[in-house]
């Protein structure tokens, strides 16, 4: 009864973490527990406010879940890790509430081309030939159709484009695995030499340097007249895809019936005035 009366926390009051990596689920538990002993038994009430269940279970299967069982699925940046996607999406669907809503965020397919782009001329040059060194993300286009695909209804789409600077190519590769997001795809490269990867840092550095307005221009006399914009870094693109989509409930707005319009186009009527007016 008392977790009734306080709401929740943010109106929520359980949620359920699902993710088939046990350490990744569990990764924030010893901070949680050193918080809760910091704060003492002044706020008892404090970790009660939202049940929180954590369950390790693989995404590419059947959902352990009935149906109908949450009003809201959040996926922050996993879409692009689950191979059969439709399926994973009729699963949520199957476990939403009526008016359920889906709500999340993957990266698009314009994320790092900087990346792909320098790694592939530094391929060719080195070996004649091509492989995947960047993961594979959805274009924005897929994504709406593979939502109303899957039998969600009034979904909206959003994009965002963000730039960010390293120190070079190399900087950049380490922090994606320290992310976690590496290559992923199983027809990878084995191994790729040490001269490609150097090829592409200089390559990377040619072509996207990051853009520094402050600085003065090649014969800027406080570096000794060398150019100082290229050794300030280069540039990392990620497109980042946003999506809302609910569960059909009758309170939906949906289209008119096939055939049932009173008007014909060509009974609307047009006044065109002429630009002296």
């Amino acid at each position: 009864m008392e977790k009734e009366y306080l709401g929740g926390r943010g109106g929520i009051r359980k949620l359920v973490q699902l993710d088939s990596s046990s350490e990744m689920l569990h990764r924030d538990d010893l901070f949680r527990e050193l918080s809760a002993g910091q704060a003492g038994n002044g706020d008892k009430n404090n970790s009660s406010v939202c049940e929180t269940y954590k369950l390790v279970a693989e995404e590419e299967q059947p959902l352990p879940f009935p149906d109908g069982t949450f009003d809201l699925v959040i996926s922050s940046m996993a879409f692009h890790w689950i191979n059969d996607l439709p399926r994973l999406l009729t699963e949520i669907k199957r476990t939403l509430k009526p008016d359920g809503c889906l709500l999340f965020a993957l990266p698009g397919g314009n994320t790092l081309p900087e990346l792909r782009s320098s790694l592939i001329l530094a391929e060719l040059e080195r070996t004649g030939g091509v492989s995947t060194h960047v993961g594979p993300y959805m274009d924005i286009s897929d994504v709406g159709s593979l939502l109303t695909g899957t039998g969600f209804r009034l979904p909206t789409i959003d994009v965002d484009e963000i730039q960010i600077g390293y120190p070079n190519m190399m900087v950049l590769m380490e922090h994606l695995g320290r992310m976690g997001e590496g290559n992923a795809s199983v027809n990878r490269r084995d191994r790729v030499g040490l001269g490609t990867f150097l090829g592409g840092a200089c390559i990377y550095r040619e072509l996207y340097p990051v853009e520094n307005p402050d600085k003065g221009g090649e014969n800027d006399e406080s570096d000794g007249g060398c150019a100082s914009e290229r050794e300030e870094g280069v540039v990392a693109s990620a497109q980042i895809i946003y999506g809302i989509a609910w569960k059909e409930h009758e309170s939906q707005q949906t289209p008119l019936e096939r055939g049932s319009a009173t008007r014909k186009m060509s009974e609307i009527s047009v006044t065109k005035t002429s630009g002296r007016d």
